[in-house]
């Protein structure tokens, strides 16, 4: 399957989705913040990335942005999982570049689906 980066600054929600990516045969990295998440990527170039909005540092938004509009890593579609549930916040994120964005708590199955779906249309 894939490899998928889970950016989130909490243990439980890392842990929580990455339970739900292994199960569905995905290959997980991790990163605990925004500013961790660039450098990451830029280096283990994974097929998606799961990202929190609110982190210390370098928030979702920014590292979205920076990733999304950086030649060597654009390619790669992000799907915002925040538990900020505004239709602006949602709207944000898809104008900082993000493909999806879904509510925490998520559900395993559509997490896994939007996932499938960015790598298909990517």
């Amino acid at each position: 399957m894939a490899r998928v980066m889970i950016v989130d600054d909490s243990p439980t929600d890392k842990a929580f989705v990455r339970q739900i990516l292994e199960r569905a045969g995905h290959e997980v990295l991790e990163a605990d913040n925004g500013k961790e998440a660039i450098e990451l990527v830029r280096l283990s170039r994974p097929d998606c990335v799961v990202m929190d909005v609110v982190m210390p540092g370098v928030n979702g938004f920014q590292a979205t942005r920076t990733l999304s509009r950086d030649p060597a890593t654009m390619a790669i579609p992000i799907v915002v999982l925040s538990s900020k549930n505004q239709e602006t916040d949602r709207v944000w994120a898809l104008r900082q570049g993000a493909k999806e964005y879904l509510v925490k708590p998520v559900k395993g199955p559509e997490l896994v689906e939007k996932i499938q779906d960015v790598l298909r249309r990517s």
